[in-house]
């Protein structure tokens, strides 16, 4: 079972003893995505909304946090996931769904993941 929300990120590096050219660039990151139910899997609430960060300040503090380096720009590409994680998604939200004000677990994840939900072999899905 694994899943990765996926940004695409610029980092900027400001060395002090030394200048770069360029001083920006892009990369794609992969957060792994806690197993649903678990400390943290309600990262898709917190910072997502409609397939889009929610907030670029924050979310863009917590990628800085989780990269150790500057990141100055942020978008959210997509939760890319085997069936399994998307399954046990689905059912932790099931359980809770009053927490989300929706009438569905489908409702849920379009709410905050649009349309970037994508299922792919669990070989496929880079891990930690």
């Amino acid at each position: 079972m694994r899943a990765n929300y996926v940004f695409q990120v610029t980092i900027q590096i400001e060395p002090p003893a030394a200048r770069l050219r360029p001083d920006r660039f892009e990369t794609v990151c992969r957060l792994s995505a806690p197993t649903p139910g678990t400390d943290g899997w309600l990262f898709f609430q917190h910072h997502l909304w409609r397939g889009a960060i929610g907030d670029s300040d924050h979310t863009r503090e917590v990628l800085t946090e989780k990269l150790d380096a500057p990141v100055v720009a942020a978008s959210f590409s997509e939760l890319e996931t085997d069936a399994a994680y998307r399954e046990a998604l689905a059912a932790a939200i099931e359980t809770d769904l009053p927490r989300f004000n929706a009438d569905s677990t489908e409702a849920v994840l379009h709410q905050h993941l649009g349309s970037s939900i994508h299922l792919r072999d669990p070989d496929s899905i880079a891990g930690e």
